[in-house]
This record gives structure tokens, C-alpha cells and sequence, in this order.
């Protein structure tokens, strides 16, 4: 029984698919993953076989840096991250305008080329990031079965009267003026339609006859797969998911250095970890702020620095690299200072870590205040904070329930990995 796994070419995207097809592989099965060259390293640090297949202009082995990027995409990743430091309005909107373009590149071509995947693997299992609409178009226009796998915060699937790029929810201590948040509003429902319009446009050369989409954002595979924590998540609005399998979180094991493991193991006091993410680690400006906050308060601090410069001198006793093995670091993690990221959220709660989180954008907003919700720690406005809100944040994360919170609901996310409930559901 042959797993196809079809993925953007960047790492944070292809971790937790490849994760969740290790069952397949553990089980003696093939596994084919269909993604660019940036990650094909990764591909094969599983063992899995990979096609080339490429389904947008950006990429990210891991670390994303502009100057990495191709003409354009570097200029559009600039761009980005100038709208952070405005702010959470102006983040979406940017996001929501750069949507226009970037979600469906070339989708009659991409089409093609994942239907040609598909005749070449002939697999008989296929999981999708939910992100690759013109492969998700490919695999409806051919009526093969898969399964749609969210990897970010449920809200990237829109459900009820949601509009894709709306947060549905917001941290309490983000607010914006009601005349800009109907703005934004009217925008997401522009580019929604926009986008539609384009999806339906490639449907009927793909397949002249079909059905064209009200709400292309909405379409979704056959069995859909949510990398996410059950109890995180809004019952009210689970109740309108179609078929769907929460998977909880799919973390990778992930192996540290010697270096690491020693640094880990030398002492016993809180370990505090720091990472924005492979994206927003480019804002060094925010991570000064945040080293600035912990230094005196006698923890130990680990830091993955990504591509940000111009940070301060730390104390020579913190462990301060430009990537680090976060899963691994988490083991002994007291708390995760993050930028929300899903991956980052459900790696943190699996090792029942609780947070401070600083969103920047898209449904990192959503993820904040289902942490707020939830008791699993607090959410603060990164472009106001200061060292001191910071360090009034840690303390009272550090010293309220979140904690044991966090630590219930990392036992049960691990007694069910997410990659053998993923198994599971598509076997049934």
C-alpha cells in the first residue's frame, strides 16, 4: 500500500506530513513524497522516496532569509515583514492582498504536473497539505480520495459564516478601531472571491463540465485531518466540520547534538526557550526585547536566533544558536516564549509546555487566544511590549495553573500520536 504525500517546498509544512508518514513507513509501506529540492534533504532524513514537484515561487529548508528567495518573492517576504511592525490590521491586510497571487501559482500547470505525480506513483493513499489548493484542484478534478491535512490553526479551513484571513477570535490584548477591522473585513471577502473566481477559472479547463466553488477557501478533501489539540478547539464550531479527525499534534522525533544534550543536562533550573519560527525570527528588533526581559531574572534561557542580527550579549551561560532542536529542547522546557506558529504550539503542548505567545500574523492570532482560552498561558501585542510586560508575563505564567495544565495535556497528547491517529482514521 503505496503513501503519497504532496507538500509545499518548505520545512515547516513538510515536518508534520513527513511525521504523520512515518506509520506508513514503520508499517513496511512506500512512501512517496511530491515537493520541491529545498526540502529535499529532509525527505530523505525519513527515508522516503521523493518526485519533484513544485507548487509555488518561495521555499524554506528551514531558516528563511529574503536574499534566499527568487526575484519577487524576496521583495514580497520584505514586505512582510515591514507590515508586522504595524501592526496586526496591517499584517492582514498585506497577507490578505499577497493571497491574490501566491496560493494559487500557475494552478492549470501545477494541476497538471500533480496529476502526472499521481499516474506516475499510482499510490493508493493520498495525504495533502490543505495549503496546496491547485494539487487539492488536481486530485478533485481527477476523483482520487485524500485526505486534507490543516497543518495551522482550524480556522484555515472557514466554516459557518467565517471569511479566510478573518481571525475568528483575537488575544485580549489585541484591539484595533471597528471602522479597521470592517476594512479588513471587506477585503478578505474581496480576495475570497477573487481567489474563487481564479480556482473555478482553472476548474473549468481542467474539467469543463464541473460544479464551479462558491468559496474555493472552503473546499476541502475527503477526510479532513487537523493538526491540532481536540480540546483547544471551539466545540460550537467543531460541530460544523465536515468529516474530520483531530490529530492532536504530529511531532517529530528529533535527536540533539551532544552540545545540546549537555547543555541540557547541566543544570536543573528552568529552562526558558525562545523561537519565532523559521518566518518571524526576522524580527530581531521584538527577540531583544525578549532577551532583554528574561537576562535578569537568574533562568536558563535557550535561543533560537533564525535569521535575526543585531541582538544584545546574553549571559555566557544561555544556549544561543541560529537554529536549534526544538523538539528536543522542549523535553526540558519549563516555558516557550513563541511567535505561535502551529507547529511551535502543538510541539510545545505535546511536551506540556505553556506559553507566552507574541503573534505577528494569519492564524497565529486564532492559535493565541485558543492559549488564552484554554488557561495554557498568555498572549501580549508584540510591537508594544516592553522587557518589563514581558517579565510580569513569565512570572505569572511560571507561577499560575498553566503549567499543570499544559502537563495534562501533553500525557494525553502523547499516549495518541498524532501520526497513528492520521493511520488510523484514513484506514477505516
Amino acid at each position: 500500500m503505496t503513501l503519497l504525500v504532496i507538500s509545499p517546498d518548505y520545512a515547516s509544512h513538510l515536518l508534520p506530513l513527513a511525521t504523520v508518514a512515518t506509520a506508513w513507513r514503520d508499517a513496511g509501506e512506500p512512501v512517496v513524497v511530491a515537493t520541491g529540492p529545498a526540502t529535499a534533504g529532509i525527505v530523505a532524513g525519513f527515508g522516503f522516496d521523493r518526485v519533484d514537484l513544485v507548487l509555488g515561487r518561495g521555499s524554506n529548508p528551514g531558516v528563511i532569509r529574503a536574499e534566499q528567495q527568487p526575484p519577487g518573492e524576496d521583495a514580497a517576504l520584505r514586505g512582510f515583514f515591514n507590515a508586522t511592525r504595524h501592526g496586526m490590521v496591517a499584517t492582514l491586510r498585506y497577507q490578505a492582498e499577497a493571497r491574490r497571487a501566491d496560493l494559487l501559482w500557475e494552478p492549470v500547470d501545477r494541476a497538471r504536473a500533480v496529476m502526472d505525480v499521481v499516474e506516475r506513483v499510482q499510490p493508493d493513499q493520498v495525504i495533502v497539505d490543505h495549503l496546496a489548493f491547485s494539487a487539492r484542484l488536481a486530485l478533485a478534478v481527477a476523483g482520487v480520495p485524500y485526505a486534507d491535512v490543516v497543518l495551522g490553526h482550524p480556522s484555515a479551513l472557514p466554516v459557518g459564516d467565517e471569511v479566510y484571513g478573518y481571525p475568528p477570535a483575537w488575544p485580549a490584548a489585541f484591539t484595533a478601531p471597528e471602522s479597521e477591522l470592517a476594512d479588513l473585513h471587506r477585503l478578505c471577502r474581496d480576495v475570497r472571491d477573487a481567489f474563487t473566481a481564479e480556482w473555478n477559472a482553472a476548474l473549468h479547463v481542467l474539467a469543463p463540465g464541473a460544479t464551479p466553488s462558491v468559496d474555493a477557501f472552503a473546499e476541502h478533501g475527503d477526510l479532513l485531518m487537523l493538526n491540532y489539540p481536540a480540546a483547544l478547539h471551539d466545540p460550537a464550531r467543531t460541530a460544523l466540520l465536515p468529516p474530520h479527525a483531530f490529530l492532536g499534534s504530529a511531532v517529530r522525533a528529533e535527536p540533539a547534538a551532544d552540545e545540546v544534550q549537555d547543555w541540557l543536562a547541566a543544570d536543573d533550573r528552568p529552562v526558558v526557550y525562545v523561537s519565532f519560527g523559521s518566518f518571524l525570527s526576522a524580527r530581531g528588533d521584538v527577540l531583544a526585547t525578549v532577551l532583554d526581559a528574561l537576562r535578569p531574572l537568574g533562568l536558563r534561557v535557550a535561543v533560537a536566533t533564525g535569521s535575526a542580527t543585531g541582538l544584545p550579549d546574553v549571559p555566557p551561560d544561555w544556549l544561543m544558536r541560529p537554529y536549534l532542536p526544538q523538539v528536543a529542547v522542549l523535553q526540558r522546557t519549563a516555558l516557550l516564549v513563541t511567535h505561535g506558529g502551529n507547529n511551535s504550539v502543538t510541539e510545545a503542548l505535546t511536551a506540556g509546555v505553556p506559553m507566552v505567545v507574541l503573534p505577528f500574523s494569519t492564524d497565529q492570532f486564532a492559535g493565541a487566544a485558543a492559549i488564552e482560552a484554554s488557561g495554557l498561558g498568555t498572549a501580549l501585542d508584540p510591537n508594544v511590549i516592553t522587557s518589563a510586560d514581558l517579565r510580569t508575563a513569565v512570572g505569572a505564567v511560571l507561577d499560575g495553573p498553566a503549567p499543570h495544565l499544559a502537563r495534562t495535556i501533553g500525557e494525553d497528547l502523547r499516549r495518541a500520536p498524532g501520526r497513528d491517529v492520521a493511520r488510523a482514521a484514513l484506514l477505516d
